[in-house]
């Protein structure tokens, strides 16, 4: 009976969720004339699949082992869920018999229906296995699982990413290795940065520098520069090179909260 409660109320959570989440990501394509509701991350990995079904379930495939093994673990449901299976698995499963995006991974009401379907189904899969399992095999569980699903996030992801902006041309490729060797320093995965990269080095090829692309630079200049500050990458870097940390610098960390040595 406690299985059967856990499943149906699953379900409705599952429903509620995958459809915002479905409507959001496809509305993200539509952005800055609608609102989008979604992670930049997940737009980019989208796009990264370039429309392909099986790439879009691959990948949202591959974090679902992370997302079960933290459900089972944890008691918790990651983002990967909502940012990434979901989405993913939604359009994959719009694209099986329509591949052109503009009729089915951009349009919110086919996505967000798709995803309410895809969000029923995994988060009662989820929660209804993390519950039948034993508290003595989850142990096992997470010790098994965990360690693979960060092999796959850290270095399997950002090597398929990377491929992927090396196929994309040249000028990708390069913005792409660049912000992904930044991104890997600073916040310790290179996949954000490869994802930048490709949005960057695309709309170059597209549009050229315009306005849209030269604030999307200042952006992501802003956003490793923040990032870097409140990581306190400043101060390890001026360490790794034995370099004194200037008080004024330990001071303006404190300030902010960032509190380093």
């Amino acid at each position: 009976m406690e299985t059967l409660e856990i499943i149906l109320k699953s379900i409705i959570i599952g429903l509620l969720v995958g459809f915002g989440v479905g409507a959001g990501a496809a509305r993200m394509f539509h952005a800055p004339k609608v609102q989008g509701m979604g992670a930049f991350r997940t737009f980019g990995e989208l796009n990264a699949c370039e429309g392909d079904p099986v790439a879009h379930f691959s990948f949202g495939l591959g974090f679902l082992f992370n997302a079960w093994a933290s459900v089972v673990g944890a008691g918790g449901l990651t983002q990967d869920v909502d940012h990434r299976i979901i989405p993913n698995w939604a359009a994959a499963a719009l694209m099986i018999r329509n591949k052109n995006v503009e009729e089915t991974l951009h349009n919110p009401r086919k996505m967000a229906w798709a995803g309410a379907f895809v969000g029923a189904v995994v988060v009662a899969l989820l929660n209804s296995t993390a519950a039948a399992i034993p508290a003595s095999l989850q142990a096992i569980a997470t010790q098994v699982l965990v360690p693979a699903a960060n092999w796959l996030i850290n270095p399997i992801m950002p090597i398929v990413f990377w491929t992927a902006a090396m196929d994309a041309g040249k000028r990708t490729g390069v913005w792409s290795t660049v912000l992904g060797g930044l991104s890997h320093l600073v916040m310790g995965n290179a996949v954000p940065g490869i994802v930048l990269g490709i949005l960057i080095g695309k709309g170059v090829d597209d549009g050229g520098w315009n306005r849209i692309t030269k604030t999307l630079v200042t952006a992501v200049v802003l956003l490793f520069v923040l990032s870097g500050f409140f990581r306190g990458f400043d101060v390890s870097l001026l360490h790794s090179v034995h370099v004194t940390v200037p008080q004024w610098l330990i001071d303006l960390h404190a300030f902010f909260g960032s509190e380093v040595k």
